[in-house]
């Protein structure tokens, strides 16, 4: 089942998780698998007309939100979804999402240096 396919064919921006770090997108909702969106936005650089497209999976989306094109990032009063399960799945998200909580985290050292 898709779950944002009432977004299609608007312009949105999506927060979404890579890694430990939570990165913004912006563009065309294009398409929604049922697994991931589909994003795009075109633009001229150097002349150029440019195209790029983003592949963002449910997992990783913490929230998508309706833009309008003259609509400035940040601003109130938008259809706006917000991902509400976020559970780190690996040991370094787990830490990472515990020292951003303010809670002193230890990190695992998986590759020591030998000492001679």
């Amino acid at each position: 089942m898709a779950r944002y396919s009432a977004f299609l064919g608007r312009r949105v921006e999506v927060h979404y998780r890579a890694g430990d770090v939570l990165l913004p997108a912006s563009g065309i909702f294009v398409a929604d698998s049922g697994r991931s969106i589909f994003l795009e936005q075109s633009l001229v650089q150097h002349g150029q007309q440019r195209h790029f497209r983003w592949e963002i999976p449910y997992q990783f989306i913490v929230r998508l939100e309706e833009k309008s094109e003259d609509e400035k990032v940040g601003d109130p009063g938008k259809a706006s979804v917000t991902a509400m399960k976020m559970e780190p799945t690996d040991q370094g998200s787990r830490t990472a999402a515990g020292a951003s909580a303010g809670t002193p985290a230890l990190l695992p050292l998986r590759n020591r240096p030998k000492t001679a």
